[in-house]
């Protein structure tokens, strides 16, 4: 698309007053909900069977994720971040032991590692995939280092091979957050199936919806059977286990655990979405690249990358701009409030996702929660995270916005809209400087 010939010099912005450029009634809303999700939740209901660690609907849908992703297990719980956490219980990751990851991510991230009473470390990003840059990784390592976090954020694979090789040196494992990237590949394998373990969400905004839930993956046995067996109390209950009917269990405690399983009416909802992710997956990537390439014309505009080895499923389409190579000398938040604003009038979904990566956090300085003892007691140094270390992921943040909002995410939108909103862009930045006019 030559989106030079949509719109003309002359064409007044629409946030001046002039006509918006993106034409109403094509966007789609998400979840995207079709009579047969609706038939398959209602069968539970019919059935009255709605919670158990055995339920049809939650044990079969472990079954058909662990078969797309052609992995031995996969566990099903009520959250992304349950499923993080449970993955670094599996995996052997103890209190006051160290876990290495991204500047760049949702909370969930962290806040796992806290779970397990763990302390998270913190790594810079890599500015073209806005993972975590695994360059920067052995500067980190110390005798309490236990395991590496990557982050297939916004459903762009990590550096794989390089993270996996610097575990190999220190015998270190991988667990992977793959919250964002169902289907996404690196090399012709799926993320999330490349660690030890691998961690899925299934919120309602992720590209697999289940309305909430997550998952572990993995061919190991044994992180299989204690993750498990932190989802429900510390019980052994395994995959297959007659219970006696779907309401009784042993109650037998041998671990810490907690109250981390799903329930029948998401994991039939999840199900009958599952069947249509590939679908999805193929919108967001057409998409994506439909974007890419037409933002990639417009000067001082840098859309995602998507390297030769790996395939982003687009979770979230993250612009960024240069503020110097637009012609401009403000502040980039300064610029980006005002292109938000006039790209939203054209009609686009423009919004921030964080302003300000984790290591900028006050529970980084202030410890509230579990104090200033231990675990913080036994973190590098002073136990406080300097933000000031994360020069580019605060840069990354401070100069990009996301295009298409989580109620009308890129993976369910038409060409047609698409095609409108690199238009929208392109008009809006004919004159980058009439943005910045009172």
């Amino acid at each position: 698309m030559d989106i030079s010939m949509v719109i003309r010099q002359d064409e007044h912005l629409a946030i001046r007053g002039g006509p918006p450029i993106v034409p109403t009634g094509l966007k789609r809303r998400w979840p995207d909900i079709r009579p047969e999700d609706k038939a398959a939740v209602l069968a539970v209901l019919d059935r009255g069977e709605l919670t158990g660690v055995q339920g049809v609907e939650a044990t079969s849908l472990e079954r058909e994720w662990a078969a797309r992703l052609s992995v031995e297990h996969a566990i099903l719980f009520n959250s992304g971040t349950a499923a993080i956490h449970a993955a670094l219980y599996a995996v052997g990751v103890e209190a006051g032991d160290e876990v290495i990851t991204t500047a760049f991510s949702f909370s969930g991230t962290f806040q796992a590692i806290l779970h397990q009473a763990a302390i998270p470390v913190f790594v810079d990003i890599d500015p073209a995939t806005y993972n975590l840059d695994p360059s920067l990784i052995e500067a980190r390592i110390t005798p309490r280092t236990k395991a590496l976090l990557p982050v297939h954020i916004h459903g762009m694979p990590c550096d794989m091979d390089a993270i996996l090789e610097i575990a190999r040196r220190h015998s270190l494992t991988v667990v992977e957050d793959a919250a964002q990237a169902h289907l996404a590949t690196y090399r012709d394998r799926y993320v999330g199936t490349l660690g030890r373990a691998g961690a899925f969400s299934v919120q309602a905004t992720k590209n697999l919806s289940g309305v909430e839930g997550g998952f572990v993956v993995t061919n190991d046995q044994e992180v299989a059977d204690r993750a498990r067996e932190i989802r429900t109390y510390g019980e052994r209950i395994d995959e297959g286990d007659d219970l006696g009917g779907w309401y009784f269990r042993p109650y037998t405690a041998y671990s810490v655990g907690w109250n981390y399983r799903s329930n029948e009416l998401s994991a039939a909802f999840a199900r009958s979405q599952l069947r249509r992710l590939d679908e999805y997956t193929e919108i967001a990537q057409r998409n994506g690249r439909l974007l890419n390439q037409a933002l990639g014309m417009i000067p001082g505009i840098a859309p995602p990358v998507e390297p030769t080895d790996r395939t982003s499923v687009f979770h979230k389409y993250r612009v960024r701009f240069d503020v110097q190579r637009l012609g401009l000398s403000v502040p980039p938040v300064e610029f980006r409030a005002r292109l938000m604003a006039a790209l939203r009038a054209e009609g686009v979904d423009a919004v921030l996702w964080h302003t300000e990566p984790m290591t900028s956090y006050p529970i980084f300085q202030t410890h509230d929660g579990f104090g200033h003892g231990y675990p913080w007691s036994l973190a590098p140094g002073s136990g406080g995270v300097n933000p000031a270390e994360y020069r580019r992921a605060i840069d990354l943040l401070d100069s990009s916005l996301i295009i298409c909002d989580e109620v009308h995410p890129i993976m369910i939108q038409p060409v047609e809209l698409m095609e409108a909103y690199a238009a929208a862009f392109a008009k809006v930045l004919l004159d980058p400087g009439a943005l910045m006019a009172d």
